[in-house]
């Protein structure tokens, strides 16, 4: 091959680009003619030769692209798209092992070469190999970045590999299923939560999140959404004081809404990001008992009996964040997006009080409905969700808690840590936010 001086290359290539502009803007006699021209200049570089086998293959010429393409690898055979493009030729021309072969040396340069991965997924469909497809599948969906905008060449495969990767994960739960029932039937449901958790990852019917807090990350905390409820032997005198909690929620309601605040409340010049439609809006309020660690003493002289069930919980105290405690009324047809909390040295509690019809909580990957009554605690640093589909108000009861993982003399530095950042940024709040 002769190499064009570096001129000439860039001639080259400029001739390539318009070539595509004429296409793109439907003046096909235009873009064959230029083709034609950058053929006659450098009949064997390996773009030209790409370019004539990608129009022979919209022209359904796969026996010509095959040649094409072919010619082009021998000569750059370094480049994982030219590899790829070979491959397309030789699947419609049905030469599966062929096409597997060029994949295989399109991924050897370039293992993440989304096109080469989706190639080599279609072709082991074919040859009736589903679970290998299924991994390859697996394996082009984990390079696509998260949000990104897929390339119009591949969204159909895009769509297909997430179809055989769904239908494997069925298939492979219910393998796995038929051979844990001698396993299930020797332990109870409790005993074996961890496990059936750890096989939902694995065959895909659970998503993994983790803690992701907005202020203060403990390391070494173990990951929990929602936390057994028998780890927390205390939740069952505040359970026992539901109705005399949810009489004075009620007597609130109607006596003191002023004392009712929006829940999310930024300032002027705070990215909103999720938050722009509950800004300070009264279809998330919150009426606080104690709030951000101080006090809120005309609320709490009219909730006695709830101030002193949260007293028997051990409630986090942190000079300027903790605790914190609130009756929180969601309004019908509301939502509350996803978000995570400040840190994960707390851990949440909510003790429902009302709850129509159509509510519902998500943590990770695990949703559940709301009990009066009935309460559970969670880790808000991992991303979390709520919503009120009914058409009356949902109330609850909510408070943060030390992280039960956290030792007495953590706790200590946890409060002096916070403290001093608070100080030392001139920051009231720092760790603020349920």
């Amino acid at each position: 091959m002769n190499t064009p001086n570096p001129q000439g290359e860039a001639a080259l290539f400029q001739l390539l680009q318009a070539t595509k502009v004429a296409e793109a803007q439907g003046r096909a006699d235009e873009a064959n003619q230029l083709l034609q021209r950058a053929a006659q200049m450098s009949p064997n570089h390996p773009a030209v030769l790409n370019e004539l086998g990608v129009r022979m293959l919209h022209r359904g010429e796969a026996d010509k692209a095959e040649a094409l393409f072919q010619r082009a690898t021998q000569v750059l055979p370094t480049e994982a798209a030219l590899w790829s493009n070979y491959a397309q030729s030789l699947h419609l021309l049905e030469r599966y092992d062929d096409e597997l072969e060029a994949v295989e040396k399109a991924l050897a340069l370039q293992p993440r070469h989304l096109p080469a991965l989706l190639q080599k997924g279609a072709v082991l469909e074919i040859q009736g190999r589903e679970a290998l497809a299924a991994r390859t599948y697996r394996n082009a969906l984990a390079v696509i970045p998260a949000g990104s905008e897929l390339p119009s060449n591949v969204v159909d495969a895009v769509a297909r590999a997430r179809e055989v990767v769904r239908r494997d994960e069925g298939d492979l739960y219910s393998a796995i299923a038929a051979r844990l029932g001698e396993v299930r039937a020797k332990h109870s449901a409790k005993e074996l939560r961890r496990a059936e958790r750890c096989v939902d990852l694995l065959t895909g019917r659970r998503q993994r999140f983790h803690s992701e807090p907005i202020f203060t990350m403990f390391p070494e905390i173990p990951e929990i959404d929602y936390f057994e409820r028998d780890d927390f032997p205390w939740l069952d005198a505040i359970e026992a004081q539901t109705d005399a909690i949810r009489n004075e929620f009620t007597a609130v309601l109607v006596g003191d809404r002023a004392g009712l605040r929006p829940y999310v409340q930024h300032g002027d010049g705070v990215p909103l990001d999720q938050w722009a439609e509950l800004n300070r809006s009264r279809r998330w309020s919150a009426y606080f008992l104690w709030d951000q660690g101080q006090p809120v003493t005309p609320h709490m002289a009219r909730c006695p009996k709830t101030v002193e069930a949260i007293k028997g919980a051990p409630q986090c105290d942190v000079p300027g964040t903790a605790p914190t405690a609130f009756f929180s009324i969601l309004d019908a047809k509301t939502r509350i997006p996803p978000h995570v909390g400040a840190t994960n040295t707390r851990v949440i509690v909510h003790l429902p009080l009302v709850v129509p019809p159509g509510c519902g909580f998500r943590v990770g990957s695990e949703t559940r409905e709301w009990v009066p009554g009935k309460a559970w605690v969670f880790d808000d640093t991992m991303e979390h969700e709520a919503w009120n589909d009914s058409d009356a108000p949902r109330g609850i009861l909510i408070f943060d808690v030390w992280n039960p993982f956290l030792t007495l003399a953590e706790r200590e530095v946890v409060r002096v840590a916070t403290e001093t950042y608070a100080i030392h940024y001139g920051t009231p709040n720092p760790g603020a936010g349920i």
